[in-house]
């Protein structure tokens, strides 16, 4: 269940302020742009074919994509999901060394380089409950890019 400004019902990082401890400990007042993590399976594809064992939500993710070019989506794109949920785009996930605890090698892995040796972070993109509703396994995603021109996503 996606809570309007809050984020997913139940989970760690709901809430209209930043909850990732070291976010918190910078400044607790800070707008929560994490509120909800969504991976395209896509990359579960490409880490189980590198010899991982990764599935939906073993990463931390509350929302799992096929066939949506997450990385690819500009700052603000809006995802609507299910019957009622929009799901606002605020930026990439950084992933954490939480990952290699799961699984040793895991965090390099969702980290890459493009040919100018730039980061690349893999590990799906964050946002913000503009809608609520509730979200279930096989409901469409419908993307709505926002007006031009468009910005790309950056770590939050």
């Amino acid at each position: 269940m996606l809570l309007a400004g809050l984020g997913v019902e139940g989970d760690a990082h709901m809430g209209t302020t930043v909850k990732h401890r070291s976010r918190v400990a910078a400044d607790p007042t800070q707008p929560n742009l994490r509120q909800v993590h969504l991976i395209h399976a896509e990359l579960h594809d490409e880490l189980n074919a590198a010899g991982f064992t990764v599935s939906a939500g073993q990463m931390g993710e509350n929302i799992t994509t096929r066939g949506v070019d997450l990385l690819g989506l500009p700052l603000g794109a809006r995802l609507y999901l299910g019957d009622a949920a929009v799901v606002e785009v605020t930026g990439l996930r950084n992933p954490c060394s939480q990952l290699d605890r799961f699984q040793p090698g895991l965090m390099a892995a969702v980290l890459g380089r493009d040919e100018q040796g730039n980061l690349i972070r893999k590990a799906g993109i964050m946002g913000i409950v503009l809608v609520g509703g509730e979200v279930r396994p096989g409901d469409a995603v419908r993307v709505e890019l926002p007006p031009e021109p468009h910005r790309p996503l950056e770590r939050v």
